[in-house]
C-alpha cells in the first residue's frame, strides 16, 4: 500500500494549505477578541498553542462568554470593548 503523501502530493498540499488558512482565520479572531477583552493569559495561550483552530473556536464561542465582562476599578461593569460603563472620565 502506497503512502498518501507520496501517492497524492497535490492533494496533500491542498489539505495542508486549507488547514493553515482555517487555523489562521480562527487564531486571528480569537487573539483579537482576547486582546480586546484584556484576557492576557488566554492571549498568550492562543498565541503559543497550535490546535488547528479547536482551542480558538472554543475560546470564541464558550470561554470568553463564561468569563463575563468583569468589573472596573471604580466598581462599574465593563462593556463588550472592555471599557468602563460609567461614562465618566475615570481611570478604569
Amino acid at each position: 500500500m502506497e503512502n498518501f503523501i507520496t501517492s497524492n502530493p497535490l492533494r496533500f498540499a491542498l489539505i495542508v494549505a486549507l488547514l493553515i488558512i482555517w487555523s489562521l482565520i480562527w487564531k486571528g479572531l480569537a487573539l483579537w477578541k482576547s486582546a480586546r477583552l484584556g484576557h492576557k493569559p488566554w492571549f498568550i495561550a492562543l498565541l503559543i498553542l497550535n490546535t488547528v483552530g479547536i482551542l480558538e473556536i472554543l475560546y470564541v464561542f464558550v470561554f470568553n462568554k463564561m468569563m463575563g465582562k468583569g468589573k472596573c476599578n471604580c466598581g462599574h461593569g465593563k462593556n463588550k470593548k472592555g471599557d468602563c460603563d460609567c461614562g465618566d472620565d475615570c481611570s478604569c
